[in-house]
């Protein structure tokens, strides 16, 4: 039985179909924020990049859990 993915990574598949980049675009672009704070991040996805609060939120936090 496979175990379902949670937290931020259960985000991954419908952020790779709406915005039609794998994520480590995203991993990748994060890492030219670093520094920034968390929201700051967030919201340079969003602006910048069109993601929805979810989906650039998911990612910041999955990034910064990592780094």
């Amino acid at each position: 039985m496979e175990e379902k993915v949670k937290g931020p990574q259960s985000y991954f598949p419908s952020i790779e179909k709406k915005y039609g980049q794998p994520i480590q675009h995203w991993l990748d672009l994060l890492a030219t924020l670093d520094g920034k704070a968390h929201m700051e991040m967030v919201a340079e996805l969003k602006n910048t990049h069109g993601l929805g609060h979810g989906h650039a939120n998911a990612l910041v936090a999955y990034y910064r859990s990592k780094h």
